[in-house]
């Protein structure tokens, strides 16, 4: 089974990129590929927060996720809209994932687990907690291309979910992201080639690739990895449409190689020893 990876540059105009996704939709379905991946933001990037707010609703009310649904409903193709933004009830944001059918119906809703706040050497700071709300729960859902397991960028550096997703069934990983230039180059292709080898599953990664309207640069290089760690496609750095062939078998092969997963252990206490 085919699936198609969304590499985009999204802007600050939710109807700019609304359109560069249901566009995605019609060339992934005419290619052949069973489902769409997107990357985190799909809907809107802005650092400028006062100016962001006036574009963030409530997911009912966006504007991307009903023309999403309606492209997917009208092509007849699975689309895991990476996230959005939207408002959520404690008057923050969430980082929302989507796995939308082929009839536009959504199937699961995934929220960024992990929020990344950090101070820099450099004087910079982050602070995604100030806006945005985290989720509450690990997410699998079963689609065209097996048992999706969901995560959002960040998430990619805590094992202990991808774990969880494995040990409830998941085959495939995927993790939108919106990677800066000097962590995606130290740090992008590694993690994802060892998430999908720990776990003996495919990870699917579409990333935001580019300079934005807001002034930032992502790194790109949106990817898919099979279970074994080959890198079945790698996007670069611009803005594209790529695809990767997905094989359940796969996955039954590898962890037959390497049962892994079968040999986890309850982690014992540490013992300190000073």
């Amino acid at each position: 089974m085919r699936a198609a990876v969304l590499q985009m540059t999204s802007g600050i105009d939710p109807r700019a990129n609304a359109a560069i996704l249901t566009d995605a939709v019609a060339r992934a379905k005419g290619d052949g590929a069973a489902m769409l991946f997107t990357p985190e933001m799909s809907n809107i990037l802005d650092r400028d927060r006062m100016r962001a707010a006036q574009s963030i609703v409530a997911e009912d009310e966006d504007l991307v996720l009903a023309d999403v649904r309606n492209a997917a409903a009208k092509a007849g193709l699975w689309v895991h809209l990476g996230s959005l933004a939207v408002r959520a009830g404690d008057g923050r944001y969430a980082n929302r994932g989507f796995v939308i059918d082929a009839g536009g119906a959504i199937r699961a809703r995934y929220d960024k687990l992990h929020l990344f706040d950090v101070d820099l050497p450099t004087g910079e700071s982050w602070r995604e907690s100030a806006s945005y709300a985290p989720g509450d729960r690990a997410v699998v859902v079963d689609t065209p291309l097996g048992r999706l397991g969901l995560s959002i960028c960040y998430d990619l550096r805590f094992p202990d979910l991808f774990r969880a997703l494995s040990d409830a069934g998941a085959t495939i990983f995927a993790v939108p992201a919106a990677f800066t230039v000097p962590t995606g180059a130290a740090h992008w292709h590694i993690l994802m080639r060892a998430r999908a080898i720990e776990a003996g599953g495919y990870v699917i990664a579409a990333a935001q690739a580019g300079t934005h309207s807001d002034g930032r640069v992502t790194y790109g290089h949106s990817l898919a990895v099979d279970p074994w760690g080959e890198v079945l496609c790698d996007l670069g750095p611009e803005p594209t449409l790529g695809f990767a062939e997905i094989d359940p078998a796969r996955v039954a092969d590898v962890r037959a190689r390497i049962p892994a997963l079968r040999h986890r252990r309850p982690i014992p206490p540490v013992e300190v020893i000073a």
